[in-house]
């Protein structure tokens, strides 16, 4: 991952909304959530909520998937890994990561 897709994942998730929808779909897993069971859990107007799924999805966060008359939303898994291991490659020059995987 270089710096301008980390930039654009994080300028993402700087929104409180879109950042409650992210955290949303990883408590979801791989099936992901309709639409509507994302604004079951969030509330607010449909549309602000669209736009705010849509940003998930320009920043590659997230992946949209048509089931029927239905839009799936979920994460993309390895886009987070990704930033989660571009944000942390050069922590403590390592020592965080290492003491992490010893821990688990």
């Amino acid at each position: 991952m270089d710096n301008e897709i980390a930039a654009r994942s994080l300028e993402a998730l700087g929104n409180p909304t879109r950042l409650a929808v992210y955290r949303l779909l990883v408590r979801a897993g791989p099936d992901g959530l309709t639409f509507g069971q994302i604004q079951d859990a969030l509330g607010g107007a449909a549309s602000t909520l669209s736009h705010h799924v849509a940003a998930l999805a320009r920043a590659g966060l997230t992946e949209q998937q048509r089931r029927g008359r239905e839009t799936v939303s979920r994460v993309n898994y390895a886009v987070m890994r990704d930033l989660l291991d571009y944000l942390t490659a050069e922590c403590c020059e390592g020592v965080c990561v290492q003491e992490t995987e010893d821990a688990a």
